[in-house]
């Protein structure tokens, strides 16, 4: 790069910086202001932060690869979590369920729905364990593919290169907690815009695809094999039942399977709510408007991740038209942003790609560190500690999270091995307790503690003992023994006291298996309950295609489909309108909100 790209990302970095430190008395008066910004953060802020923590260089580093080597399919591979359809769900319900227990931790959640009893701290600590074991992977993995990538560009040693974008991300996210990563966030969404419009722009102008090219995908073990590729196949985006990829890519071969399962795997995902740094975001929004709001700024901005994979992609297969093909998918990214972007705008396409890496970090760190302080210090430990103390344990314990997630680098050898252990794993182990507690009351502490316990040695145990697992495999492994422990663990033990569901379900309002607890509302409050949740499933089902449609349509463009991006933008038009008239314009305001509590009064008239 010229002398000019490394000034443009050294100053951004010291900017950066600058402003964690200058946010650091705010975040520093209390555990409220360090994780959660106050509850006082705008709607717009907290979407922008969420693009940003979600357009990671490890993430974009993989689909790129997926991209290259497939086509416009390999959209699909990535249903498995890249796409990030969990928002859908957020978007309509679960964010604002959530937001409405007014906790601070999806571990202290559990108080809520389970109770202070037993059962119900032994589902908090176990739910802290989970996404604290959760926060440290998620370290890893992006330790992992921010090294890969900085390394290639600045051509230092990679462990290097990861120690240096680790200390930075450290030192702002340690001083200003939430109050540092959303607002440095907001700085960074504005650099990471730019870099997709930036290299977008020169893709579709300077590269457009040839009829025939060559790709390249790795062999199981080592090496890599080079394809040859037609221009109709790899820009169709509709899938194939089937494909014939060699090596590590084979596992796909059965593709139309692969899409059920990932569709089936994220819907259950997004039915639970997910957690850690997703969730925070809701837990900090003003109001049940704020969670959706915040939802549809979020979408829409990561919906331009994917013309940007597929500009990247695109450079990619040129850069091999012109002498020897890119061998490693996972190194398109850097190798395209460090030779084919002109000077000045490098650094700032560069820059902006280190800020994506940089905001993924920040977030994991700080959602991780809640669970700690909140959820086992203070809860258990130390429930008098002071908020100075409270303050310190949580930058203490988000520097202790970069180190031991750092340390698990060694153990994976690429970025897309992390990414499927995480979620088809480690994250399946979380997915049906987290699920069952929404929706069936006679769910209970000791169940989900069993279920997430059980999942989480399943997860472990396949990298000892089943290392060869497909991802199909290590889901149905890890969720099945999951759900068995979820159902013994509830069967063999009492079921929550009344008093608890009650107060759960009259804050929450969720749909389900609920009838036995809402026989006790009144009648009249719960016909306002139950059409809101009518209108949440039915938004629910337009919300998952439009989404995608939102995400595909894009792509086509980039590559010049024109027949097929009309047919896109008009589906994406009718979703949008559909979409409107069932979700956007019910929004509820604080307003409504106090029109649909339910007295302790008017319950015990009720049963009476």
């Amino acid at each position: 790069m010229h002398y000019i790209d490394y000034t443009i990302i050294v100053v951004y970095l010291l900017a950066l910086i600058g402003l964690g430190v200058y946010l650091q008395r705010k975040a520093s008066s209390s555990i409220e202001s360090f994780f959660l910004g106050d509850r006082d953060m705008p709607w717009w802020a907290l979407g922008a932060s969420g693009m940003s923590s979600n357009f990671d260089v490890s993430g974009t580093m993989i689909i790129v690869a997926m991209v290259y080597a497939l086509g416009l399919k390999g959209f699909f591979i990535e249903l498995r979590g890249g796409i990030v359809l969990v928002m859908a769900f957020l978007m309509v319900f679960m964010g604002k369920w959530n937001r409405r227990a007014q906790v601070m931790t999806a571990a202290e959640w559990m108080e809520l729905r389970f109770g202070r009893d037993k059962a119900g701290n032994a589902a908090r600590v176990l739910s802290a364990l989970a996404n604290l074991l959760f926060a440290v992977t998620v370290v890893t993995y992006f330790a992992q593919g921010g090294g890969i990538f900085l390394a290639k560009i600045l051509n230092i040693d990679p462990e290097w290169a990861t120690i240096g974008i680790i200390g930075l991300s450290t030192i702002y996210t340690v001083a200003s907690g939430l109050y540092g990563v959303v607002y440095t966030d907001v700085l960074q969404g504005f650099l990471v815009f730019f870099a997709i419009v930036a290299t977008c722009a020169i893709a579709f102008f300077h590269y457009p695809l040839a009829e025939t090219f060559q790709v390249s995908v790795p062999l199981i073990g080592e090496g890599f094999q080079t394809l040859d590729v037609n221009l109709d196949n790899w820009t169709n985006v509709l899938p194939s039942w089937t494909m014939d990829l060699p090596g590590e890519y084979g596992q796909y071969n059965l593709f139309g399977i692969a899409i059920i399962f990932y569709l089936f795997k994220t819907t259950i995902e997004g039915s639970g709510g997910s957690g850690g740094y997703l969730i925070q975001r809701y837990f900090a929004a003003k109001s049940d408007r704020d969670a959706g709001l915040l939802s549809l700024f979020w979408i829409f901005l990561l919906s331009f991740r994917w013309p940007f994979v597929v500009a990247v992609a695109m450079m990619g297969i040129a850069w091999g038209a012109t002498g020897t093909v890119i061998e490693n998918p996972e190194e398109v990214l850097p190798s395209v942003l460090s030779t084919m972007i002109p000077v000045g705008l490098t650094g700032l396409v560069i820059a902006g790609l280190i800020a994506a890496a940089m905001s993924t970090f920040d977030s994991v760190v700080n959602s991780g560190a809640a669970y700690w302080v909140k959820d086992i210090y203070q809860r258990f430990i130390n429930p008098e500690a002071s908020e100075k103390t409270l303050v310190a344990h949580s930058r203490w314990a988000s520097v202790l999270i970069v180190i031991v997630g750092f340390l698990l680098t060694k153990q994976f050898k690429n970025i897309n091995d992390i990414w499927g252990w995480l979620t088809m794993g480690l994250g399946s182990g979380l997915i049906i307790p987290q699920v069952i507690r929404w929706y069936w009351w006679r769910f209970n502490g000791y169940g989900f503690a069993a279920g997430v316990f059980a999942g989480m040695l399943a997860a472990f145990s396949q990298l000892i003992f089943f290392p060869d697992f497909t991802e199909y495999e290590l889901f149905i492994y890890v969720a099945s023994i999951s759900l068995t422990a979820c159902i013994i663990g509830t069967f063999a033990t009492p079921a929550v006291e009344d008093s608890i569901l009650i107060n759960f379900y009259k804050t929450t309002r969720p749909f389900g298996f609920w009838g036995r607890i809402k026989e006790s509302m009144p009648k009249k409050k719960m016909e306002g309950v139950d059409a809101e949740n009518k209108r949440d499933i039915l938004s629910t089902v337009i919300a998952v295609p439009w989404m995608l449609t939102l995400c595909i349509t894009p792509m086509l463009l980039m590559v010049r489909q024109w027949p097929e991006f009309f047919t896109a933008l008009g589906i994406l038009t009718v979703l949008s309108v559909s979409l409107y008239f069932s979700w956007f314009r019910h929004l509820s305001t604080e307003n409504d909100l106090d029109e649909l509590e339910i007295s302790t009064e008017e319950i015990n008239t009720k049963r009476t």
